[in-house]
């Protein structure tokens, strides 16, 4: 007798991500797989936007969302912590979605990947904001912390000096502004800060359809 398959649930989410991490400008994670921080650790604290987005039939188009995310070492070597961080009005509905998107129990990239490195050791309710454009942006989570991105400069003139970075088979983002980044952040005994660092500004497209 055939055991029957249980449908998986769809979802979809696009809209714009904000990283802040402790590796050294362009991540090493995103070139070789290792991080290029000081300590070989993975420290990132990411804000989000969601312009479209949606979980079966929960709506998740309109949300800010941000997120502490700690790795002792390489990423796909596991043993990371997250904190999730989600703004008061969000619903259990939409909690619960993101619980299962996030932590890779629905499939999908790159969550799929991403949620099994990492336990969850809490979830957040406070105001996030996002301010600026592009590479100059702040994502702040009140009472968690804050990201502060800039370009490059030009060690000569002091100018902007614009650098992205492509890459076309990247699993969480494709094209990424580039620049320079502070952060500091606490929550959920997870904590993290690094000044002058690698920030990267980008547009997201992620599914398991």
């Amino acid at each position: 007798m055939a055991t029957a398959t249980i449908p998986r649930t769809r979802w979809h989410l696009q809209g714009a991500g904000y990283e802040f991490c402790n590796c050294d400008f362009g991540c090493g994670c995103n070139f070789g797989g290792f991080p290029n921080s000081k300590d070989g650790s993975c420290h990132a604290f990411v804000g989000m936007t969601v312009k479209q987005g949606a979980c079966g039939s929960v709506d998740l188009s309109g949300l800010k969302l941000a997120s502490l995310l700690a790795w002792p070492k390489a990423i796909h070597e596991g043993n990371g912590r997250a904190v999730f961080v989600v703004e008061p009005s969000t619903t259990g509905a939409q909690i619960d979605a993101l619980s299962k998107i996030f932590t890779g129990q629905l499939g999908g990239m790159p969550w799929e990947l991403l949620g099994q490195t990492f336990k969850v050791t809490g979830l957040v309710k406070t105001r996030i904001t996002i301010e600026g454009e592009g590479r100059r942006s702040v994502v702040r989570a009140e009472g968690v912390g804050e990201g502060r991105g800039d370009a490059f400069k030009n060690p000569v003139t002091g100018e902007d000096h614009l650098a992205d970075v492509h890459l076309p088979t990247g699993f969480i983002w494709k094209k990424g502004q580039c620049g320079r980044g502070s952060f500091h952040a606490a929550a959920e005994g997870v904590t993290m800060a690094a000044d002058g660092s690698n920030w990267i500004h980008y547009e997201y497209d992620w599914s398991n359809a």
